[in-house]
């Protein structure tokens, strides 16, 4: 029963099957939202997402029964359990900001797809990497941060009045959100502040933050050359394996031929 269990979960069509039902489910949620098709179908959303609650349940509950101890050890399957349990909190009371976590169900896709999953897994093995980098742009923030409290404090304070605000005002100049308005209100009493802005936005934009996208690109190849390995070791696994049936084969073949001439 438990090779029949093991055998349905990992055919293709099931884990479409998952896929389309994580999808449908993500649908019916985001339709909740629209107050026009609760009033008119409210029930039958409500169905589906019973319905989906009861697939993964089940299916939560085969892999349990098939992997058994080697099921926690999993984390993906961790994360899988912990997004089906909390649909199952009740939802009265001070626990109702839980049914907005319902949604988190459509995050199941990232277990399930296996391409999604070595996305996954390049960021979390990036991460070492880009913590240096968040130190090095920090350190960057706060130098320019006091550099410009100290130059632009005293004539634009709604920008630059204080620490905090010329943090939060060099932090919407890095990701680009109207730094343009903000450089001309400075520029109106500091003609030369573009030369501040313009090595700012060089600094964080295009060398820090790019270390960012090299540090992931870095870990997404070696997460593939890993998987490439671990598909080469199989495959050179399985050529052994043929190699010695067929010598097997032939010795057989030879103590057939040696009994026919005996």
């Amino acid at each position: 029963m438990r090779e029949r269990t093991a055998a349905l979960l990992s055919r293709p069509s099931f884990q479409r099957f998952i896929v389309a039902v994580i999808l449908l489910n993500a649908g019916t949620l985001g339709l909740e939202t629209v107050p026009s098709v609760v009033a008119s179908h409210g029930h039958l959303l409500t169905a589906v997402d019973h319905a989906a609650l009861y697939i993964f349940a089940a299916e939560m509950l085969a892999k349990l029964y098939v992997e058994r101890s080697r099921f926690v050890r999993d984390p993906w399957n961790i994360f899988d359990t912990l997004i089906v349990a909390i649909a199952f909190v009740p939802h009265s009371g001070g626990l109702s900001v839980l049914r907005s976590l319902r949604i988190l169900r459509a995050l199941r896709l990232l277990s399930v797809v296996p391409s999604l999953r070595r996305v996954v897994s390049a960021l979390l093995r990036a991460m070492p990497g880009m913590s240096s980098i968040v130190v090095l742009l920090a350190l960057v923030l706060y130098v320019a941060a006091v550099m410009a409290t100290k130059l632009y404090g005293d004539t634009v304070p709604e920008r630059f009045g204080s620490l905090p605000t010329s943090l939060f005002t060099l932090y919407q100049t890095m990701t680009g959100d109207d730094w343009g308005n903000i450089a001309r209100d400075v520029m109106k009493t500091h003609p030369s502040a573009w030369i501040f802005f313009t090595i700012f936005i060089l600094v964080c934009t295009f060398v820090v933050l790019n270390l960012f996208m090299a540090v992931v690109v870095n870990a997404m190849d070696e997460e593939n050359a890993e998987e490439r390995a671990a598909i080469e070791d199989t495959t050179a696994h399985t050529q052994r394996i043929l190699d010695e049936l067929a010598e097997l084969r032939k010795e057989v073949a030879a103590l057939r031929r040696q009994d026919v001439m005996d």
